[in-house]
């Protein structure tokens, strides 16, 4: 069977339609193409004042969707990340349930709001911070089951917030971009 769904896939046959030659896709695979995260968000990232040690991104795309991760030069990372949990105080923020196009029912959140706890193998315990005033429309279930998901840009986030969109121009400039941040911060952390 592996043998003819082998001949089946692997064999690339020339086709013509309306007497026009179809250029085969295999020629213009791009290698280094793109993803999915340069294409279509912009990176930005917040650092705590005396904490410099525990960046966080922010990936904010042009229909106001933010995605709020770590950086990859947060210590969190370097020490092993043993557990996420979402359950800030008496709130699970796992329950956090929405609807509609207003994502009626998100919790509110503000630029320190905790969304997250992250445990390491040393017993710290960092927190992730909303980096964005908004409402809460889904938190990353899918990392508690798999940390290692934290270390992929785009998938990894751990929240999804939404800011109005007449705040979105504020809330950008409360934020580090890509070249202030490499500037002030990223290269120093990544030599320590």
């Amino acid at each position: 069977m592996t043998d003819i769904m082998e001949s089946y896939y692997l064999q690339e046959e020339q086709q013509v339609i309306c007497e026009e030659t179809v250029p085969s896709i295999v020629d213009d695979f791009v290698e280094d193409y793109p993803s999915t995260v340069d294409r279509f968000f912009t990176r930005y990232y917040y650092v705590q004042p005396g904490k410099e040690n525990e960046p966080l991104r922010v990936l904010f795309h042009s229909n106001r969707i933010c995605l709020v991760g770590l950086a990859p030069e947060h210590v969190a990372f370097e020490k092993g990340i043993q557990a996420v949990t979402f359950e800030v105080g008496r709130i699970d923020r796992s329950e956090n349930q929405v609807s509609g196009k207003k994502k009626s029912g998100g919790m509110i959140l503000q630029m320190d709001s905790t969304l997250a706890l992250i445990t390491c193998k040393d017993g710290n315990v960092y927190k992730v911070r909303g980096c964005v005033q908004g409402k809460l429309v889904e938190v990353n279930k899918r990392l508690v089951e798999n940390i290692d998901l934290l270390r992929e840009e785009g998938d990894g986030y751990v929240a999804v917030v939404m800011p109005k969109p007449e705040q979105c121009e504020a809330v950008k400039a409360k934020l580090m971009s890509q070249e202030e941040y490499d500037k002030k911060y990223g290269k120093r952390m990544v030599s320590e």
